[in-house]
């Protein structure tokens, strides 16, 4: 008999410990609740007691949470309908105020989150959702912490995931996109033809400076036509070279027109035909106008030149 009572005082002993001992693991925190009342030591991990049928144990997981954001969908500022996911980082830094003040605090953190999204699409443009995302992730991150500070949560991150437009939009913004593409290739383009021309005017102002440089060029394009092993190749006829023909015409009429004898005139006489030049001093004569022509003029010989020539051309 007295054995039968020790057997019951014994397992009733080790059901009592076992329901008054409770194992709390690292990432928890334990709040108790003794009749109801809100016992102020948070319990912390490893084993913990509390008095069964009094004492009431909440364990609070102090790990970050992830949790998606389903799609909303909702109308931006410049009125076009697109649909928005993200996702919410968040961990419980208080955990008597996920416990005393709200309900369900996960529940409350999705609910919190929808209603934040669907309001900070309202408040920015297409353009702000497609480029500025880090900007409207702090401020949905500030929309949602505000309620949450209250439940003794905290907002470590907020990340806008997709945004989805309509077929009609992406389209929009491809032709848009080629457009812009467009502009600046044009606008590339007329600046690479604007440095050329400014480059090809000032090589056009050295060379007339410098005839040599003209001629030398000139050289340097008759070797690369003649490499290219065509069977015509035509050359320039030099400007000096006209020059010189069109002096030198007005004299040699003159001379064969006086050395011509008419109908009624009288032959030259011994004497002027000893003085006349003889061919090897025309040719001598020719040869130095020649070069003379060919050679380079400075800018002032030139002017000079163009002046007598004008003065000549003009009718007397």
């Amino acid at each position: 008999m007295i054995i039968d009572i020790l057997v019951a005082v014994l397992l009733f002993a080790a059901v009592g410990t076992a329901a008054s001992v409770r194992v709390i693991r690292q990432y928890e925190r334990g709040v108790v609740l003794r009749f109801g009342r809100l016992q102020h030591r948070i319990r912390t991990p490893g084993l913990t007691a509390i008095v069964p049928g009094v004492d009431r144990l909440r364990k609070v997981n102090m790990q970050i949470v992830t949790m998606p954001v389903p799609a909303q969908e909702g109308i931006t500022r410049d009125n076009v309908t697109v649909r928005v996911d993200a996702v919410v980082y968040f961990n419980v830094t208080d955990p008597t105020r996920a416990v005393i003040n709200v309900e369900d605090y996960l529940f409350a953190m999705g609910q919190v989150a929808q209603a934040s999204l669907r309001s900070i699409i309202g408040k920015s443009d297409l353009d702000d959702l497609l480029s500025d995302r880090e900007k409207l992730n702090q401020g949905l991150e500030v929309m949602i912490d505000n309620p949450a500070l209250n439940w003794g949560v905290h907002i470590d991150r907020v990340e806008i995931k997709d945004v989805s437009l309509p077929e009609a939009m992406k389209r929009s913004i491809a032709r848009q996109a080629e457009a812009e593409r467009e502009r600046r290739s044009r606008i590339i383009s007329a600046d690479g033809e604007y440095q050329a021309s400014r480059k090809l005017s000032e090589a056009a102002s050295v060379m007339s400076d410098a005839p040599a440089a003209l001629q030398l060029r000139l050289l340097e394009t008759v070797v690369e036509v003649a490499a290219e092993r065509n069977s015509t190749l035509v050359l320039p006829f030099p400007v000096e070279l006209l020059r010189f023909v069109q002096q030198t015409g007005g004299g040699e009429g003159a001379s064969s027109e006086s050395t011509t004898n008419g109908p009624g005139e009288a032959e030259p006489s011994a004497r002027q035909r000893s003085e006349s030049p003889t061919g090897e001093q025309s040719r001598a004569e020719i040869a130095e106008r020649l070069r003379e022509a060919l050679a380079p003029r400075t800018p002032e010989q030139r002017t000079t030149e163009e002046d007598e020539e004008e003065l000549r051309m003009s009718p007397s």
